[in-house]
């Protein structure tokens, strides 16, 4: 779903938080076409903390910018990219938690090493309905 050039931290996993929420740091390059379109059963938030990141919510997009939020119900179908010519750094918010065991398994393949115990626990599925954002665009 993401690209070997994203890179993500988990700050705070589902056992931390008996379940409810789940915080991942994540830096996109510019140019970052984002993971495609896609729905799933838990909300996210991101807030930007560095750069700026296009999002599309059920059809909306807008550009959010460092101090901005955006929010993904569970159930939306959704998509982010970084359209611009710098990195972008965000916050990700999971709840209800487990999607971050996606991010510690992208980490320990993106650098070779063994993913964390907790990882290998299952995490919710996604839905994809529709390429990336950067791809949509790069095509129109």
């Amino acid at each position: 779903m993401y690209s070997d050039n994203f890179r993500s931290t988990v700050l705070l996993r589902s056992e931390q938080s008996d379940g409810q929420v789940a915080v991942v740091e994540g830096a996109a390059p510019a140019h970052w076409e984002g993971p495609p379109l896609h729905h799933h059963d838990f909300d996210e938030g991101f807030y930007v903390l560095e750069g700026e990141l296009t999002f599309e919510v059920d059809g909306e997009r807008r550009t959010a910018r460092v101090g901005e939020f955006a929010f993904a119900p569970r159930g939306s179908h959704h998509a982010l990219a970084n359209l611009s010519e710098a990195p972008a750094r965000y916050l990700l918010v999971c709840t209800p938690a487990g999607f971050e065991r996606y991010f510690d398994r992208l980490t320990a393949e993106q650098t070779g090493v063994a993913p964390p115990p907790e990882a290998l626990k299952p995490f919710p599925q996604g839905t994809a309905v529709g390429p990336p954002i950067g791809r949509r665009e790069t095509h129109a």
